[in-house]
């Protein structure tokens, strides 16, 4: 559950919640602890991502968001570098240090890393 909840970027106590109404389907070990099998929160998580709704008052075309916890701020006085933790995603950004004072973003503040990129390179691991 508490790997389910880090995957997904809620707490333990609402993947319990969920699995308690059958938002999300368990099963039990031996030991009797409950677990989510990976297809069925892979399918949780799209399902999830797909309801939702966006609250920001603003579109923009970038739909790759990462909603998560700023963990480090490097600064300078023209550039900085911000870290976020987002659910098991860490995301490194480089912006002004301007933005990052405009922004207030320091270790343990909540912020969304926004990524629109022109050209993704994917790699698969050597086997």
């Amino acid at each position: 559950m508490g790997e389910a909840a880090q995957l997904l970027g809620v707490s333990t106590d609402m993947v319990r919640r969920w699995a308690d109404d059958d938002t999300i389907a368990t099963t039990r070990t031996p030991g009797g602890h409950r677990v989510i099998a990976g297809a069925e929160l892979a399918d949780f998580a799209v399902r999830r991502a797909e309801s939702q709704e966006d609250t920001a008052d603003h579109t923009m075309s970038a739909r790759n968001r990462f909603e998560g916890l700023v963990t480090k701020v490097t600064a300078d006085t023209v550039m900085a570098q911000v870290e976020l933790q987002c659910g098991p995603n860490r995301i490194v950004a480089l912006i002004s240090a301007e933005a990052v004072a405009d922004l207030g973003l320091a270790p343990g503040v909540r912020a969304v890393a926004t990524v629109k990129a022109t050209n993704v390179i994917v790699e698969a691991p050597s086997a």
